[in-house]
């Protein structure tokens, strides 16, 4: 019997199909990552260089752009409507130089009051009067009123805070305020302005009279260069702002309300009156020119004359009020006849010069100098007439302690019984902390009237 030939078989097949296995001359593919390590780091490390150098070319470009901008809004208005660049001295001129005269809307103005703003506190207590053209000045019984009384007498003198009253009794006051005639709130609605809601008594039945402390201005914590200055903290004078012109600090300012800020007139003198240029820096110790403030009023006193000094005063108006807390605080306008003794303790704050001729400060600087005598300032031996009843004085006559340049409009301010009070404006002088050439300062109390009536015409 013989066998079956075994059938062939192609020698070139794999004995296990399933498990091919290499052909010789031919690699499988490796396990690991075909790239080395390092050159995975070197390709991160290159992909970080190009956003780094796209970030800095960025911030380079954003750094041009923004002081070219600043370049040119120091020597251009831009015109919106018609898509032009004008000369800056071209704007506020009176000419309308764009097409839609945009160059002659938001620029200063100046206001002269032509009447008795009719409220007022007076003398250290904060006694309420009201004015009536026929009468005068009338000094507030005390009878009938109400706490809704407080609140309508505070806002009719700006700025409000949980406004709180007392009593002072007749006996006490000075006999400037005794020799006035008296009134009581009568039947009218509390809410009517309180000099209209009064009628003339000879004297107040209660025997006492109003006094109101209408916000919380001027109040700060413990307070421990102008020339002759130490630092200062703007938590301990808060009511302290910077005023920019085109990114560069021009002048001191004080908050007088969240809105409002009481500085020097000739801070606006020159060519720039277009209030787009100006902002205000406020709550910081240390200048800087970043962000700030717009403003949308600058009114000069219309009286202010460039030549005598006199009616140094303006007032600037924020877009916006500022939120208030413990770096952003306002000053109090003092009352009407504070009566402020001689050589008592005043404060003056301000990033002005350090000496005469000197570099200015980047920290906020203050110093204590003591108020000087109407009758001592106006002597031939200081300043004779060239001191006005818009004027008062402060320093040190010895010298070493003053004001200086970059502090024009700043505040000089009084502790009195209730709080900080704005009873100074930093105006002119002699040279720096010179011996017999103490600081002149715009006095607040004589042009009262004229900053509450701004305030009210402009609400």
């Amino acid at each position: 019997m013989w066998a079956p030939t075994p059938q062939q078989t192609d020698s070139s097949k794999p004995l296990n199909p399933g498990k091919p296995i290499p052909r010789p001359g031919h690699r499988k593919r490796p396990m690991t990552d075909p790239k080395p390590q390092n050159a995975k780091t070197s390709k991160r490390r290159k992909i970080l260089l190009s956003i780094l150098i796209v970030v800095v070319i960025v911030g380079i470009l954003v750094t041009a752009g923004y002081f070219i901008k600043r370049l040119i809004d120091s020597k251009y208005f831009f015109c919106k409507s018609s898509v032009k660049f004008i000369p800056l001295d071209k704007a506020c001129d009176g000419n309308r130089d764009c097409s839609g005269g945009e160059d002659e809307i938001t620029c200063l103005s100046s206001f002269t009051e032509n009447t008795t703003f009719p409220v007022r506190l007076t003398t250290s207590k904060h006694v309420l009067q009201v004015y009536s053209p026929g009468s005068g000045w009338k000094t507030v019984c005390s009878d009938n009123w109400t706490e809704k009384h407080t609140q309508t007498a505070c806002q009719q003198l700006g700025y409000t805070n949980s406004p709180t009253s007392s009593t002072v009794k007749v006996g006490s006051l000075q006999s400037l305020l005794k020799s006035q005639t008296f009134c009581a709130v009568g039947n009218k609605s509390p809410s009517t302005p309180v000099h209209e809601a009064t009628t003339d008594r000879r004297l107040c039945s209660s025997g006492s009279v109003i006094s109101l402390k209408c916000s919380d201005c001027g109040e700060v914590g413990n307070q421990d260069r102008i020339v002759g200055g130490v630092d200062g903290f703007i938590e301990d004078w808060p009511w302290q702002v910077s005023l920019q012109e085109n990114g560069q600090h021009r002048c001191g300012g004080s908050l007088v309300s969240p809105r409002w800020i009481v500085t020097a007139a000739h801070c606006f003198a020159g060519n720039v009156r277009e209030l787009s240029r100006w902002k205000v820096m406020s709550g910081e110790t240390h200048m800087n020119a970043i962000g700030g403030s717009s403003v949308d009023r600058i009114i000069l006193h219309g009286k202010y004359d460039t030549d005598k000094n006199d009616y140094d005063l303006a007032m600037m108006r924020l877009s916006s009020p500022i939120s208030v807390g413990d770096k952003r605080k306002p000053a109090c306008l003092p009352p009407k006849f504070l009566e402020i003794p001689d050589k008592a303790a005043v404060v003056v704050t301000g990033w002005g010069l350090l000496k005469e001729e000197g570099k200015a400060s980047s920290t906020l600087q203050k110093a204590n100098v003591e108020m000087i005598a109407r009758s001592t300032c106006s002597s031939s031996a200081i300043y004779g007439s060239y001191i006005t009843p818009r004027m008062i004085c402060a320093g040190n006559l010895k010298g070493g302690v003053d004001a200086c340049q970059g502090d024009s409009g700043g505040p000089l301010v009084y502790f009195s019984s209730f709080s900080w009070d704005l009873v100074g404006v930093v105006s002119w002088g002699v040279g720096c902390a010179q011996q017999n050439r103490p600081g002149v300062y715009s006095n607040v109390d004589d042009m009262l009237n004229w900053i509450y009536t701004v305030i009210e015409k402009n609400q």
